[in-house]
């Protein structure tokens, strides 16, 4: 279990290169800064942003093969954690879905910052945004994992990986859910937080 700044940067070195470690430092720098123009995080997890939002992020990559593409982030905000997988690995192709423009002029500017140039961002919502198959589908703080599903279903397919980091209401929120959905789904334990937990989902699911 990660527990402090160190031990986070240490986990983010471990599964990606130099280089990307080199972009999370400047991309802190970035986050800082436009954090004093909007409430991207928030203030007190700068003091923790290796662990609440870099690690976070990047733990997701160990749950699917590493050529796993293209991956799409639903309701991305600052960037967690569709733009951190983005700046850990820049051939995947990811696709960001905000509807909240000063958001998206902030995710269009970090991925044209650091080249990103397999990365997308759909600035709108998510009803309007053009069906595609993605192999993966995240989501931090996004909806409900019913209403979740409901807006998403018609871009999966059976190889659909679904990550979606769900705090300490994981399990609750998965056992709420029909028998369907629940085969559909396991939680797994957060390396960032011992109380928090991550959807993890194979598949399309029964929903239209």
């Amino acid at each position: 279990m990660i527990e402090n700044e160190e031990q986070a940067r240490s986990f983010v070195a471990g599964l990606c290169d130099e280089q990307a470690v080199a972009r999370f430092e400047a991309f802190i720098a970035l986050l800082a800064a436009e954090n004093e123009k909007q409430n991207l995080i928030s203030a007190n997890s700068l003091n923790s942003v290796w662990q609440r939002h870099i690690a976070d992020s990047v733990q997701l990559l160990q749950h699917v093969p590493r050529e796993t593409s293209p991956w799409m982030d639903l309701g991305s905000g600052a960037g967690m954690p569709g733009l951190v997988i983005a700046i850990a690995r820049p051939d995947l192709e990811i696709h960001l879905v905000e509807s909240r423009k000063k958001r998206v002029v902030w995710l269009e500017a970090v991925a044209s910052h650091f080249g990103l140039r397999k990365c997308r961002v759909h600035g709108a919502r998510l009803e309007n945004v053009e069906s595609a198959p993605m192999r993966v589908i995240c989501a931090r703080a996004f909806a409900p994992l019913g209403k979740l599903l409901s807006l998403s279903a018609r871009f999966s397919t059976q190889e659909t990986v679904w990550l979606l980091p769900k705090g300490r209401s994981a399990g609750q929120e998965l056992a709420e859910q029909p028998e369907s959905v629940r085969q559909m789904f396991h939680v797994e334990q957060s390396a960032t937080d011992p109380q928090a937990g991550i959807m993890i989902g194979h598949g399309r699911p029964p929903i239209q």
